[in-house]
């Protein structure tokens, strides 16, 4: 279920697929969440410039990771590098309800209408939307939305759904997996599957 808030967090993440998968292959060895934040934190699993990073690195990746349950995990490791990414887009999501709507009310809307890239002024109208519409986003600094604005386009990138094209960002639906796709619709998160293909 994608929270109800708006957050601009995503400023500071980045896509971290590396580190997620690692998170989640403790996690199959019977690691607890907490055992797995002490490694992260403590340990420098990931090779952080220092404990501070290292600490923050660890509360975001804990956020996607607590949306794996068993199912979810299992078809992690079953799948295919452009499944496991999009499962880890897909945690990032259930905490970013802005971010959804970005995929969803941009991305989706430009399969739709069958528009060959994604520009950066169709990311600055959305946040011209929705300052008009939310408070919360009508507070923040223009710097923080530009931020935001990059770090959505990073996000897609990463997992695939948006390709470089010399300066310009070609739109690049992905092929779900039937088995991901399925277990989607039955967690009642079908609206994702519509979001990443531009299904009505």
């Amino acid at each position: 279920m994608i929270c109800s808030k708006y957050s601009a967090g995503l400023v500071s993440q980045s896509f971290w697929f590396v580190e997620f998968k690692k998170c989640l292959l403790l996690l199959k060895e019977g690691n607890s969440l907490d055992a797995i934040k002490s490694l992260v934190a403590h340990d420098n699993l990931f090779g952080a410039p220092n404990e501070y990073r290292a600490k923050r690195m660890c509360g975001y990746l804990s956020r996607r990771i607590r949306h794996i349950d068993s199912e979810a995990l299992e078809l992690f490791f079953s799948s295919d590098l452009a499944t496991q990414k999009l499962i880890n887009l897909i945690c990032v999501l259930y905490d970013n309800r802005l971010f959804f709507e970005f995929i969803n009310e941009v991305y989706r809307d430009k399969i739709i209408l069958g528009t060959e890239y994604l520009e950066t002024a169709d990311a600055r109208a959305f946040f011209n939307n929705k300052e008009v519409q939310n408070d919360t986003v009508a507070s923040w600094t223009d710097t923080t939305k530009k931020r935001l604005r990059s770090s959505y386009i990073n996000f897609l990138t990463d997992a695939n759904l948006l390709a470089a094209d010399k300066n310009k960002r070609r739109i690049t639906p992905p092929l779900l997996d039937i088995m991901l796709e399925r277990y989607l619709e039955k967690k009642g998160d079908g609206m994702i599957v519509k979001a990443f293909t531009g299904v009505y």
